[in-house]
């Protein structure tokens, strides 16, 4: 009798855009493993973070010493080599492999062969795009205003020939990504998915992503993902003014800011918070936005890409602008959805620098109780409440490696100085994928 062969390998390699609903689509993936699982769709890794780290290690990023996550060489390869089994389809995703260069693309095609590789990559209209992108950008230590900011995007960043050199169009330069990922992956495996437009359906995004996988997209449930935690225009207003007061990353590094400020203080403390006027682009770059749009939209309609979505959900929003508010106005800023929102007395502040010192005050105070809970956690571990994980095998192996950050990083270290602890994790991660789908 004849051996049938083995039916071949499917990896979808989501690199981004940032601000394009990667959070979300993330959360759903991460919150329902073992429903996807049951459907042939796999996760590489155990934990978000291992695909973040990927990310790093194959774009070359140095990592500092003193940082307490552990090193992340070799962790690409574990990723891979993880995401390459026989009749399944493997899902990456993160954002930052966006930034990727050609030679990192190809060696990242080249990992995942004999696979058959699909890169998947989420847009977004610039005309939301970039307040949301400038507010991440201060969740991430940006001190410089909004309009400053915007100038150099537009003025000065978009008409350079090598515009890629500044990290907005690094990893917003849709057409020149798309160009430099298919030198290595033929067009009908490269997937665009627009965003929808604002006021769809919470599912629509999840919707078009899980069509790319041939899957129905109600094996899963979305009620615990969230868009990216968005602030209003007060938290984003002390958040850069704390970035102003602060040392440079020679005296407070990178890794402890991200920790403590961004985690901390913008997702834990401000997020949450009762958002008044959130910022929109002004009415003078109207014309740019629609002009970015329309040699997008043409770019992608003769490209040869397979498109899920509707192009026109690139086009800048009908109506952005409040009447009369001089070219600035009150929308959404974070997430792919959003709504109108009451400013805090009277007509709402144009620009976050023109918040009252009351409402950033405000914002000070709740920040400051959060980083005192967080250090208290931090020093007594024990008092930090515990999450929920999975039940079964795969879940009380996840528990127990995710409550000893020690144990996480004598792995990592190994992992980085000796191929053969790599290829360790590789089979343990799929023993523990077969016990996952079976307990489903």
């Amino acid at each position: 009798m004849a051996v049938q062969p083995a039916a071949e390998a499917r990896v979808f390699l989501h690199i981004g855009e940032p601000k394009t609903g990667t959070t979300f689509i993330q959360q759903v993936l991460w919150s329902n493993r073992a429903e996807l699982a049951a459907q042939g769709v796999v996760l590489p890794g155990h934990h978000p973070q291992d695909h973040f780290r990927a990310s790093q290690d194959l774009r070359g990023i140095e990592k500092l010493a003193s940082d307490p996550a552990g090193p992340w060489t070799g962790e690409w390869e574990i990723l891979a080599s993880q995401a390459k089994q026989p009749g399944k389809t493997a899902v990456i995703s993160h954002e930052l492999f966006s930034a990727a260069d050609s030679g990192q693309a190809a060696h990242a095609v080249r990992s995942l062969q004999p696979a058959q590789v699909h890169i998947v990559l989420t847009v977004r209209d610039m005309a939301t795009l970039l307040p949301a992108e400038w507010q991440e950008t201060v969740k991430h230590r940006n001190a410089r205003s909004w309009e400053d900011w915007l100038s150099d995007v537009i003025d000065r960043e978009s008409v350079d020939a090598d515009r890629r050199q500044w990290w907005f169009w690094r990893v917003h330069d849709t057409l020149a990504i798309l160009r430099l990922w298919a030198e290595h992956v033929p067009p009908e495996r490269i997937h665009v998915i627009t965003n929808p437009p604002r006021g769809s359906a919470a599912g629509l995004l999840w919707e078009r992503f899980a069509s790319l996988l041939s899957i129905d997209p109600g094996c899963a449930d979305l009620s615990p993902a969230r868009p990216n935690a968005s602030l209003g225009m007060a938290e984003t207003e002390f958040l850069r003014r704390l970035n102003q007061a602060l040392p440079g990353p020679d005296e407070v590094p990178d890794w402890f800011y991200m920790w403590n400020v961004k985690e901390t203080v913008a997702h834990r403390a401000l997020a949450g918070r009762p958002r008044g006027g959130r910022l929109i682009l002004p009415a003078g770059r109207d014309a740019w936005a629609k002009e970015q749009s329309e040699t997008l939209i043409g770019g992608l309609r003769a490209s040869g890409y397979q498109i899920a979505g509707e192009l026109g959900d690139l086009r800048p929003p009908q109506e952005t602008h409040r009447p009369g508010d001089g070219g600035t106005g009150l929308e959404a800023i974070g997430g792919f959805q959003g709504g109108r929102s009451p400013g805090l007395a009277g007509e709402p502040p144009a620009s976050p620098s023109d918040e009252p010192a009351e409402a950033i005050l405000d914002a000070a105070v709740q920040a400051a109780a959060a980083l005192v809970v967080g250090q208290y956690q931090r020093e007594y571990p024990a008092a930090r409440p515990r999450e929920g994980r999975g039940h079964g095998l795969a879940g009380r192996i996840e528990a127990a490696a995710a409550a000893s950050p020690r144990l996480k990083r004598t792995v990592r270290e190994f992992s980085s100085r000796y191929p053969a602890v790599r290829r360790l994790r590789v089979l343990a991660w799929r023993a523990m994928e077969k016990t996952r789908t079976r307990g489903h």
